[in-house]
């Protein structure tokens, strides 16, 4: 018997357990192709933040935008510029939002100021090691001015933590909600200031080992912004790409497989 013959001959259970192992197998193969392509596009979206990234915090400080220009602010134009403020910082408003950083774990002190211009803007002064940081300790009653870069608001809290005002548990920089909360005075800009530069701060040598002892450091440390990214899409997308190759292989072998072995 042929094989065209044997394969005619196969039941009508076979051929559908043959076509539907074909279809799983396309299935499969258009998924890891179709991510495989979506983790390059990721590669360069990357790409080019982490260029704008490079060149906002480089850059020199312009104005903090005032109420005229906060409907055209976004993540893709403006994240991470580097502006800077001038005005008062507000006492008795600061929260403390949870932090990670080469200190150790702890939490950035988020104080209000009042810009000059007549609005109110959120500048995170930098990283405390602890809740019952004496935050205004060292406000002065003069104008202050703050040079840092832009950060967009941060809604609704962390993975699986949402923030809990009434506890003074922050584990996202939300603006609204600590305007809300500490009934800010309108009109509240929608972003905060990340005070001081990255490109200037040095990492404690012990760093790993978590914050320094007390004293060692002046708190609030600021200029602590992440601007380093992982770019492992490539990886990712050869991963893909990879498996792709591999399904379409196990179904040229099971398919040669099945026509050649009698029933």
């Amino acid at each position: 018997m042929t094989t065209g013959e044997t394969a005619r001959k196969r039941p009508p259970l076979f051929r559908f357990q043959a076509a539907l192992a074909a279809f799983a197998g396309l299935v499969l193969f258009a998924g890891f192709l179709a991510l495989g392509i979506w983790q390059l596009e990721r590669r360069e979206w990357k790409l080019d933040l982490i260029a704008a990234v490079n060149a906002r915090v480089a850059a020199a400080p312009v104005a903090a935008p005032g109420p005229d220009e906060w409907s055209s602010i976004d993540f893709a134009g403006d994240e991470y510029r580097h502006v800077v403020a001038t005005g008062r910082f507000l006492r008795g408003k600061s929260v403390f939002a949870q932090a990670t950083t080469d200190y150790g774990g702890g939490f950035w002190l988020m104080t209000p100021l009042m810009d000059e211009r007549g609005f109110t803007v959120l500048v995170n002064r930098g990283f405390v090691p602890y809740r019952d940081f004496p935050a205004d300790a060292d406000l002065g009653e003069s104008e202050a001015t703050v040079a840092g870069l832009l950060r967009m608001s941060q809604p609704d809290g962390a993975f699986l933590r949402s923030n809990v005002p009434a506890e003074g548990r922050w584990y996202s920089r939300d603006v609204t909600a600590i305007a809300a909360w500490e009934n800010l005075s309108d009109p509240v800009a929608p972003y905060f200031i990340d005070a001081g530069s990255p490109l200037a701060h040095t990492p404690p040598p012990n760093a790993e080992m978590g914050a320094p002892p007390p004293g060692s450091v002046d708190y609030p440390v600021p200029g602590l912004t992440r601007i380093a990214f992982r770019n492992s899409h490539l990886q990712y997308a050869l991963t893909w790409f990879a498996m792709a190759g591999l399904t379409l292989v196990g179904a040229v072998v099971v398919i040669r497989h099945g026509r050649r072995r009698p029933r």
